[in-house]
């Protein structure tokens, strides 16, 4: 099986799961338990990709400059700072700590 095969049949796969997601009926999508496990599952899935991509190299962990920088974005968006001081503030300590040599 070629790459390009396995990237048709991935778009066939995931168009058919779209398509199928039409099929289900609005009541059970309006339920209160389904909707309160599609905003958990959201926001579960949003932490894991964060993790993954600040701790992951690879098939190991590394703790390198962006952990650090995920902390201090944490606190700034915790003080309920602006998007963009978040980004700048982390890209900094992250930049500062990679170029003190501190962090690779």
């Amino acid at each position: 099986m070629s790459v390009w095969t396995a990237v048709l049949l991935a778009a066939c796969i995931c168009m058919a799961l779209k398509l199928a997601g039409y099929l289900v009926p609005a009541r059970l999508l309006e339920a209160p338990r389904p909707a309160r496990i599609s905003d958990l599952l959201t926001v579960a899935l949003l932490g894991a990709l964060v993790a993954v991509q600040t701790l992951g190299a690879g098939q190991a962990v590394m703790l390198d400059a962006r952990v650090p920088a995920v902390l201090v974005a944490a606190g700034l968006l915790w003080m309920r700072q602006s998007f963009l001081v978040v980004v700048f503030a982390a890209a900094a300590v992250a930049a500062v700590l990679r170029l003190a040599g501190l962090a690779s």
